[in-house]
Protein backbone atom coordinates (compact mmCIF):
# COMPACT_ATOMS: atom_id res chain seq x y z
CA UNK A 1 0.00 0.00 0.00
CA UNK A 2 1.14 3.12 -0.49
CA UNK A 3 -0.16 4.27 2.82
CA UNK A 4 0.35 1.26 5.54
CA UNK A 5 -3.58 1.30 6.99
CA UNK A 6 -3.12 -2.03 8.36
CA UNK A 7 -0.02 -1.67 10.58
CA UNK A 8 -1.33 -1.17 14.44
CA UNK A 9 -0.69 2.56 15.53
CA UNK A 10 -0.56 3.21 19.14
CA UNK A 11 -3.62 4.93 20.74
CA UNK A 12 -2.44 7.72 22.67
CA UNK A 13 -1.55 6.50 26.44
CA UNK A 14 -4.93 4.35 26.45
CA UNK A 15 -2.34 0.52 25.95
CA UNK A 16 -5.07 0.00 22.68
CA UNK A 17 -2.90 -0.21 19.35
CA UNK A 18 -5.67 0.46 16.09
CA UNK A 19 -5.39 0.59 12.34
CA UNK A 20 -5.14 3.80 10.63
CA UNK A 21 -8.64 3.16 9.26
CA UNK A 22 -10.98 3.14 11.24
CA UNK A 23 -15.05 2.04 10.28
CA UNK A 24 -17.63 4.61 11.02
CA UNK A 25 -21.23 3.81 11.85
CA UNK A 26 -23.47 6.60 11.98
CA UNK A 27 -24.40 5.71 8.42
CA UNK A 28 -25.76 2.63 9.43
CA UNK A 29 -28.14 4.30 11.98
CA UNK A 30 -31.02 5.31 9.40
CA UNK A 31 -31.12 8.66 10.52
CA UNK A 32 -33.35 9.92 7.19
CA UNK A 33 -32.63 13.23 8.35
CA UNK A 34 -28.89 13.08 7.65
CA UNK A 35 -27.84 9.62 5.98
CA UNK A 36 -30.09 8.03 3.32
CA UNK A 37 -31.79 5.24 4.59
CA UNK A 38 -30.12 2.17 5.01
CA UNK A 39 -32.25 -1.33 4.79
CA UNK A 40 -32.21 -3.52 7.80
CA UNK A 41 -30.42 -6.38 5.79
CA UNK A 42 -27.90 -4.48 4.28
CA UNK A 43 -26.79 -2.55 7.67
CA UNK A 44 -26.04 -5.64 9.21
CA UNK A 45 -24.24 -7.29 6.36
CA UNK A 46 -21.84 -4.19 6.66
CA UNK A 47 -21.49 -4.41 10.41
CA UNK A 48 -20.48 -8.12 9.77
CA UNK A 49 -17.98 -7.10 7.36
CA UNK A 50 -16.79 -3.87 9.29
CA UNK A 51 -16.13 -7.32 12.66
CA UNK A 52 -14.36 -9.37 10.28
CA UNK A 53 -10.87 -7.25 9.78
CA UNK A 54 -8.34 -6.07 8.40
CA UNK A 55 -9.58 -3.06 10.20
CA UNK A 56 -9.37 -2.85 13.74
CA UNK A 57 -11.70 -0.33 15.25
CA UNK A 58 -15.55 0.54 14.93
CA UNK A 59 -16.78 3.95 15.91
CA UNK A 60 -20.30 3.98 16.72
CA UNK A 61 -22.62 6.34 19.37
CA UNK A 62 -25.45 7.05 21.62
CA UNK A 63 -26.76 9.28 19.28
CA UNK A 64 -26.40 7.17 16.07
CA UNK A 65 -30.11 6.14 15.48
CA UNK A 66 -30.12 2.38 15.34
CA UNK A 67 -26.64 1.99 14.82
CA UNK A 68 -25.65 0.15 18.24
CA UNK A 69 -28.93 -1.71 17.97
CA UNK A 70 -27.69 -3.08 14.44
CA UNK A 71 -24.25 -3.49 15.53
CA UNK A 72 -25.64 -5.41 18.69
CA UNK A 73 -27.10 -7.78 16.56
CA UNK A 74 -24.24 -8.92 14.62
CA UNK A 75 -22.36 -8.74 17.82
CA UNK A 76 -25.28 -11.66 19.46
CA UNK A 77 -24.80 -13.90 16.73
CA UNK A 78 -20.90 -13.93 16.05
CA UNK A 79 -20.57 -13.76 20.15
CA UNK A 80 -19.54 -10.72 20.92
CA UNK A 81 -16.40 -8.14 20.43
CA UNK A 82 -14.08 -10.10 18.01
CA UNK A 83 -10.24 -10.48 19.89
CA UNK A 84 -8.09 -7.66 18.59
CA UNK A 85 -10.65 -4.99 17.25
CA UNK A 86 -11.33 -2.10 19.80
CA UNK A 87 -15.22 -0.96 19.76
CA UNK A 88 -15.90 2.73 20.48
CA UNK A 89 -18.90 4.57 21.64
CA UNK A 90 -20.21 7.93 22.82
CA UNK A 91 -22.69 9.30 25.31
CA UNK A 92 -25.40 11.53 24.19
CA UNK A 93 -28.99 13.44 25.24
CA UNK A 94 -31.88 12.49 24.07
CA UNK A 95 -33.23 14.99 21.79
CA UNK A 96 -34.61 17.96 23.60
CA UNK A 97 -33.20 16.80 26.60
CA UNK A 98 -30.51 17.05 29.15
CA UNK A 99 -27.18 16.59 28.74
CA UNK A 100 -26.07 16.14 32.47
CA UNK A 101 -23.97 13.54 34.55
CA UNK A 102 -27.50 10.92 35.11
CA UNK A 103 -28.25 11.57 31.19
CA UNK A 104 -24.51 10.25 30.96
CA UNK A 105 -24.95 7.28 33.13
CA UNK A 106 -28.16 6.21 31.24
CA UNK A 107 -26.91 6.62 27.69
CA UNK A 108 -23.83 4.22 28.85
CA UNK A 109 -26.62 1.74 30.11
CA UNK A 110 -27.91 1.73 26.63
CA UNK A 111 -25.16 1.65 25.32
CA UNK A 112 -24.71 -1.34 26.77
CA UNK A 113 -28.49 -3.22 26.54
CA UNK A 114 -28.29 -2.36 22.76
CA UNK A 115 -24.53 -3.54 22.09
CA UNK A 116 -24.86 -6.83 23.96
CA UNK A 117 -21.45 -5.94 26.38
CA UNK A 118 -20.66 -5.10 30.12
CA UNK A 119 -17.77 -2.36 29.34
CA UNK A 120 -17.09 -0.08 27.50
CA UNK A 121 -13.31 -0.16 26.44
CA UNK A 122 -13.43 3.54 24.76
CA UNK A 123 -16.53 6.32 25.42
CA UNK A 124 -16.19 9.67 24.10
CA UNK A 125 -18.07 12.51 25.05
CA UNK A 126 -20.21 13.41 22.10
CA UNK A 127 -20.51 17.14 20.71
CA UNK A 128 -19.70 19.01 24.18
CA UNK A 129 -20.99 22.10 21.64
CA UNK A 130 -24.38 21.30 22.79
CA UNK A 131 -23.71 22.29 26.73
CA UNK A 132 -20.56 24.19 26.71
CA UNK A 133 -17.17 23.35 28.30
CA UNK A 134 -18.13 25.38 31.95
CA UNK A 135 -21.46 22.74 32.30
CA UNK A 136 -19.67 19.32 30.80
CA UNK A 137 -17.06 20.02 33.75
CA UNK A 138 -19.35 21.66 36.24
CA UNK A 139 -19.31 19.04 39.48
CA UNK A 140 -21.81 16.05 38.99
CA UNK A 141 -21.62 16.96 35.08
CA UNK A 142 -21.22 14.65 32.20
CA UNK A 143 -16.90 14.59 32.84
CA UNK A 144 -17.24 13.61 36.69
CA UNK A 145 -19.46 11.26 35.88
CA UNK A 146 -17.81 9.76 32.82
CA UNK A 147 -14.61 9.23 35.17
CA UNK A 148 -16.81 7.70 38.17
CA UNK A 149 -17.71 5.06 35.53
CA UNK A 150 -13.45 4.68 34.22
CA UNK A 151 -13.26 4.28 38.28
CA UNK A 152 -16.22 1.77 38.23
CA UNK A 153 -14.72 -0.58 35.94
CA UNK A 154 -17.60 -0.05 33.10
CA UNK A 155 -15.95 2.04 30.77
CA UNK A 156 -11.97 1.80 29.65
CA UNK A 157 -10.88 5.16 28.78
CA UNK A 158 -12.30 8.88 27.57
CA UNK A 159 -12.46 10.63 24.42
CA UNK A 160 -14.30 13.78 23.23
CA UNK A 161 -15.62 13.84 19.62
CA UNK A 162 -16.50 17.22 18.39
CA UNK A 163 -15.99 20.08 16.01
CA UNK A 164 -15.23 23.36 17.49
CA UNK A 165 -11.40 23.10 17.29
CA UNK A 166 -10.70 25.40 20.93
CA UNK A 167 -13.59 23.93 22.98
CA UNK A 168 -12.07 20.41 21.93
CA UNK A 169 -8.18 22.21 23.35
CA UNK A 170 -10.23 23.10 26.53
CA UNK A 171 -10.76 20.03 27.43
CA UNK A 172 -7.48 18.37 25.99
CA UNK A 173 -6.05 20.69 28.48
CA UNK A 174 -8.12 18.99 31.44
CA UNK A 175 -6.08 15.71 31.21
CA UNK A 176 -9.48 13.45 31.66
CA UNK A 177 -9.21 12.79 27.79
CA UNK A 178 -6.86 9.99 26.23
CA UNK A 179 -8.12 10.52 23.00
CA UNK A 180 -9.59 12.91 21.00
CA UNK A 181 -11.98 12.15 17.41
CA UNK A 182 -12.42 15.56 15.59
CA UNK A 183 -14.74 16.22 12.35
CA UNK A 184 -13.94 17.86 9.11
CA UNK A 185 -11.08 20.18 10.36
CA UNK A 186 -8.60 18.65 8.41
CA UNK A 187 -9.03 18.07 4.99
CA UNK A 188 -7.90 19.19 1.40
CA UNK A 189 -9.99 21.75 2.12
CA UNK A 190 -9.59 23.32 5.79
CA UNK A 191 -6.40 22.88 8.35
CA UNK A 192 -8.19 24.69 11.22
CA UNK A 193 -7.36 21.58 13.38
CA UNK A 194 -3.48 22.40 13.31
CA UNK A 195 -3.61 23.47 16.99
CA UNK A 196 -5.48 21.07 18.49
CA UNK A 197 -2.98 18.24 16.59
CA UNK A 198 0.07 19.79 18.24
CA UNK A 199 -1.67 19.98 21.80
CA UNK A 200 -2.89 16.21 21.14
CA UNK A 201 0.84 15.27 19.96
CA UNK A 202 2.25 17.35 22.87
CA UNK A 203 0.03 15.74 25.45
CA UNK A 204 0.60 12.07 24.02
CA UNK A 205 -3.16 12.25 23.08
CA UNK A 206 -4.57 10.28 20.56
CA UNK A 207 -6.21 12.14 17.30
CA UNK A 208 -8.76 10.65 15.61
CA UNK A 209 -9.85 12.35 11.77
CA UNK A 210 -13.47 12.07 10.67
CA UNK A 211 -15.20 13.04 7.56
CA UNK A 212 -12.11 13.51 5.45
CA UNK A 213 -14.15 13.57 2.74
CA UNK A 214 -15.94 16.92 3.94
CA UNK A 215 -19.14 15.07 3.68
CA UNK A 216 -19.03 14.06 0.46
CA UNK A 217 -17.53 17.04 -1.66
CA UNK A 218 -13.54 15.69 -1.83
CA UNK A 219 -14.87 12.31 -3.09
CA UNK A 220 -17.27 12.60 -5.48
CA UNK A 221 -16.31 16.31 -6.49
CA UNK A 222 -18.24 20.03 -5.95
CA UNK A 223 -20.36 19.12 -9.19
CA UNK A 224 -21.86 16.30 -7.30
CA UNK A 225 -21.76 17.58 -3.44
CA UNK A 226 -21.70 21.32 -3.42
CA UNK A 227 -21.74 21.13 -0.02
CA UNK A 228 -18.98 20.74 3.37
CA UNK A 229 -19.49 20.05 6.88
CA UNK A 230 -23.38 19.37 6.31
CA UNK A 231 -24.27 23.14 5.08
CA UNK A 232 -23.52 24.50 1.02
CA UNK A 233 -20.17 25.02 0.63
CA UNK A 234 -19.04 29.00 0.51
CA UNK A 235 -17.99 30.09 -3.50
CA UNK A 236 -14.36 29.64 -2.26
CA UNK A 237 -14.50 26.25 -1.22
CA UNK A 238 -16.99 25.22 -4.41
CA UNK A 239 -13.42 27.20 -6.26
CA UNK A 240 -11.01 25.17 -4.21
CA UNK A 241 -12.28 21.72 -4.16
CA UNK A 242 -13.03 22.51 -7.97
CA UNK A 243 -9.32 23.35 -8.73
CA UNK A 244 -8.09 19.98 -6.31
CA UNK A 245 -10.24 17.54 -8.64
CA UNK A 246 -8.50 19.02 -11.64
CA UNK A 247 -5.23 18.60 -10.09
CA UNK A 248 -5.86 15.15 -9.27
CA UNK A 249 -7.40 14.03 -12.96
CA UNK A 250 -4.18 15.55 -14.31
CA UNK A 251 -2.42 13.37 -12.32
CA UNK A 252 -4.86 10.02 -12.86
CA UNK A 253 -5.53 9.78 -9.22
CA UNK A 254 -8.95 9.16 -7.84
CA UNK A 255 -10.19 12.63 -5.79
CA UNK A 256 -11.17 10.41 -3.25
CA UNK A 257 -7.81 8.87 -3.00
CA UNK A 258 -6.10 11.99 -2.09
CA UNK A 259 -8.39 13.09 -0.06
CA UNK A 260 -8.34 9.84 2.54
CA UNK A 261 -4.50 9.86 1.83
CA UNK A 262 -4.08 13.29 3.16
CA UNK A 263 -5.51 12.47 6.71
CA UNK A 264 -3.41 9.10 6.57
CA UNK A 265 -0.09 10.58 5.58
CA UNK A 266 -0.36 13.27 8.56
CA UNK A 267 1.99 11.47 11.27
CA UNK A 268 -0.18 13.34 14.42
CA UNK A 269 -3.21 11.54 12.80
CA UNK A 270 -3.85 8.16 14.56
CA UNK A 271 -6.77 6.95 12.76
CA UNK A 272 -8.93 8.01 10.55
CA UNK A 273 -12.93 7.64 10.60
CA UNK A 274 -14.36 7.00 7.33
CA UNK A 275 -18.07 5.95 7.09
CA UNK A 276 -19.44 2.73 5.74
CA UNK A 277 -23.21 1.76 4.35
CA UNK A 278 -22.60 -1.45 2.38
CA UNK A 279 -20.07 -4.33 2.83
CA UNK A 280 -17.74 -3.43 -0.05
CA UNK A 281 -17.37 0.11 1.03
CA UNK A 282 -14.55 -1.21 3.29
CA UNK A 283 -12.41 -2.73 -0.11
CA UNK A 284 -13.24 0.26 -1.63
CA UNK A 285 -11.78 2.39 1.26
CA UNK A 286 -8.90 0.01 1.40
CA UNK A 287 -8.64 0.52 -2.51
CA UNK A 288 -7.87 4.02 -2.23
CA UNK A 289 -5.36 4.07 0.25
CA UNK A 290 -3.18 1.72 -2.11
CA UNK A 291 -3.56 3.97 -4.57
CA UNK A 292 -0.06 5.68 -5.90
CA UNK A 293 -0.14 9.46 -5.57
CA UNK A 294 2.74 10.84 -6.72
CA UNK A 295 4.84 13.49 -4.52
CA UNK A 296 3.98 16.69 -7.41
CA UNK A 297 0.53 15.89 -6.59
CA UNK A 298 0.62 16.75 -2.85
CA UNK A 299 2.69 19.57 -3.91
CA UNK A 300 -0.09 21.00 -5.71
CA UNK A 301 -2.62 20.24 -3.11
CA UNK A 302 -0.62 22.06 -0.61
CA UNK A 303 -1.09 25.31 -3.03
CA UNK A 304 -4.51 24.71 -3.38
CA UNK A 305 -5.54 24.65 0.56
CA UNK A 306 -7.86 27.91 0.65
CA UNK A 307 -7.24 30.90 3.24
CA UNK A 308 -7.47 30.52 6.76
CA UNK A 309 -10.62 32.82 6.77
CA UNK A 310 -12.89 30.23 4.73
CA UNK A 311 -12.01 27.78 7.22
CA UNK A 312 -14.50 25.95 9.90
CA UNK A 313 -13.46 27.37 13.54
Amino acid sequence: MSTDVLTPRRLGRTGFSVTALCVGTAELGDMANVYAPVPEEQALATARRAFAGPLTFVDTSNGYGSSERRLGTVLRGIGGVPEGILLATKVDPVDGGPFDGPRVRESVRESMDRLGVDHLPLLHLHDPERIGFEAATAPGGPVAVMRELVQEGLVGHLGVAGGDVELLRRFVATGAFEVVLNHNRWTLLDRSAGPLLADCAAADVAFLNGAPFGGGILAKGPAAVPRYCYAPASPPLLAAAAAIEAACARHGVPLAAAALQDSLREPRITSTVVGSSRPERLEQTLALAATPVPDELWTELADLVPEQEHWLA
